[in-house]
C-alpha cells in the first residue's frame, strides 16, 4: 500500500470514528459538567455526569448545536417527578441546565414560606444534619466569574479544625407523594419562597434546583440568565444517569500528581 493510500485510509478511519462518536453522544450517552451551585447538595461544582439521551425521546435539542433535523419530538416519554434532567433552558434554548422535576403536566405547584405545595398538599420536609462543603478552587473561580462569594454570604463561611475554609448550610429531606426523597438546601429567605399558584400546562414541566436559594428555576419567569419559567418537554436533553468524575479544581496540567489529589473519588459512580 502506498503512502497516499495509507493517508486516505487514516483520514477515512478518523472520519468514521468522529461520526460514530457524534451519533453515540447524540442518541445514547453524553457527558455533562456542573458549573454552578444550583443543585447542591446532590451536585457540586466540578462534578461530571453521564446523561442518558434515550430517556425522554429526541428532538432537535438532542443534536449538537440543536441542528433542526428532528421534527418535533420522537419516542417521547414524560419524566417522573423527582427525576434530575438536563435540558435547553428557555427562553433562548442555547444553554444546557440541570434541575429536578417537581411538577408534571396538569399539576398545581406553589411555594409557601419555602415549602413546596403540590396539588394542594405540602411536600413532606424533615431537617437533616447541616451540609458542610469545603471551599474549593473551582468554587472560588465560579464565584469570581459571577461576582458572588464561594459561600452564600459571609455568615455561612467558617474555618474547619484543620484551618480550611468551608460553607455550612441547613439541609432538609424533601419527599414527593411517590415516596421518592432527596436532600435540599434552604439557606435563607428570598422572595421566591412565596410564589403564585401555577398549573403546569400540557407539554411542560415545573423544575427546581435542590439549592432553593441559588437556583434560577421555574419559580422565575423565563428571562435569559434570570429564570426558566415552565420548561417545554421538547427542550429535554436527557436524564442524569451517573457521576463519572469529580474534581475540586486544584489540578495543574504541569503536575500529574495533582490530577489524582484533585479528584473527589467518593463522588464517582453515584447514580440518580
Amino acid at each position: 500500500m502506498s503512502a497516499k493510500e495509507e493517508a486516505v485510509d487514516t483520514v477515512r478511519f478518523l472520519a468514521l470514528l468522529a461520526v460514530a462518536v457524534l451519533i453515540f453522544r447524540s442518541f445514547f450517552l453524553s457527558p455533562f459538567n456542573i458549573p454552578s451551585e444550583s443543585m447542591q447538595p446532590r451536585l457540586l461544582i466540578g462534578d461530571y455526569l453521564l446523561v442518558n439521551k434515550m430517556a425522554y425521546g429526541y428532538s432537535k435539542y438532542s443534536l449538537p448545536f440543536s441542528v433542526p433535523l428532528i421534527p418535533g419530538r420522537i419516542f417521547a416519554r414524560t419524566p417522573e417527578r423527582g427525576d434530575v434532567v438536563v435540558f435547553k433552558a428557555p427562553p433562548v434554548a442555547d444553554n444546557d441546565y440541570i434541575k429536578r422535576v417537581i411538577g408534571l403536566p396538569g399539576d398545581s405547584v406553589q411555594v409557601r414560606d419555602g415549602i413546596v405545595w403540590l396539588n394542594g398538599a405540602p411536600l413532606k420536609r424533615e431537617a437533616m444534619p447541616d451540609l458542610v462543603i469545603p471551599v474549593t478552587p473551582n468554587m472560588i473561580e465560579a464565584s469570581r466569574a459571577t461576582g458572588t462569594l464561594p459561600c452564600y454570604s459571609p455568615e455561612f463561611e467558617e474555618v474547619s479544625a484543620a484551618g480550611l475554609r468551608q460553607c455550612r448550610y441547613k439541609q432538609f429531606r424533601e419527599t414527593l407523594p411517590s415516596g421518592k426523597s432527596y436532600a435540599i438546601l434552604d439557606i435563607t429567605t428570598i422572595p421566591q419562597d412565596n410564589t403564585a399558584l401555577v398549573v403546569v400546562p400540557e407539554g411542560h414541566l415545573f423544575l427546581m434546583g435542590d439549592n432553593r436559594d441559588r437556583s434560577a428555576d421555574s419559580r422565575f419567569p423565563a428571562v435569559e440568565n434570570e429564570g426558566i419559567g415552565l420548561v417545554p418537554e421538547k427542550n429535554l436533553v436527557g436524564h442524569a444517569l451517573v457521576g463519572m468524575f469529580s474534581t475540586d479544581g486544584s489540578a495543574s496540567w504541569f503536575n500529574p500528581i495533582s490530577w489524582f489529589t484533585a479528584a473527589r473519588w467518593s463522588r464517582i459512580g453515584d447514580g440518580f
